[in-house]
């Protein structure tokens, strides 16, 4: 089957298991997170500087949802945003991933558990930087702005439907 061709016609973790299982589905999840994760370390690896690292986590995003390989279509943004928070601040990915991930076996939607992703980079990183600049650097706080700005462009339908009452929830029951 083509994934594309099914469901909402994403790339992501969530349309790839609708159409292709679980198991598919999760290993896609992962891969887009390692995605975000790889981009940013190997960006602060070859050019040592944070801003960089960011520039990198964001470009992933952007590459994720928008793919010029597939004519500028692709996922949500949400794994490969929280492998890239997860690289450029540990301690804010420490605590955004697993809220994600509560968020997304128990309230069953992927579209509010990716927003999440943004929306929670967005308030560590501050109350980080609040706290102490040096835990989140400027350019932190940008790809966090950056990176809810492209997840909450690219899940537009998905938050309308979420308005309506009609978005669906993830099954976790096998068929």
């Amino acid at each position: 089957i083509a994934v594309r061709a099914y469901g909402s016609g994403r790339t992501g973790g969530t349309n790839v298991s609708r159409a292709l299982g679980r198991r598919v589905g999760i290993l896609t999840g992962v891969v887009d997170f390692l995605k975000g994760m790889v981009a940013v370390l190997l960006a602060r690896a070859l050019f040592h500087d944070e801003a960089a690292a960011a520039l990198a986590g964001a470009a992933a995003i952007a590459g994720h949802n928008w793919s010029l390989f597939l004519n500028f279509k692709g996922g949500a943004g949400g794994s490969t945003g929280g492998g890239a928070l997860l690289a450029l601040n540990p301690l804010a990915g420490a605590i955004v991933v697993p809220i994600f991930l509560v968020i997304l076996v128990v309230g069953r939607y992927a579209s509010v558990a990716t927003l999440s992703i943004g929306f929670g980079s967005v308030v560590i990183l501050t109350a980080l930087w609040l706290v102490d600049p040096a835990k989140a650097p400027p350019a932190h706080l940008l790809f966090a702005f950056a990176a809810l700005i492209m997840i909450a462009i690219s899940l537009r339908p998905n938050i309308e439907r979420l308005r309506k009452g009609t978005e669906r929830r993830i099954e976790f029951k096998r068929t």
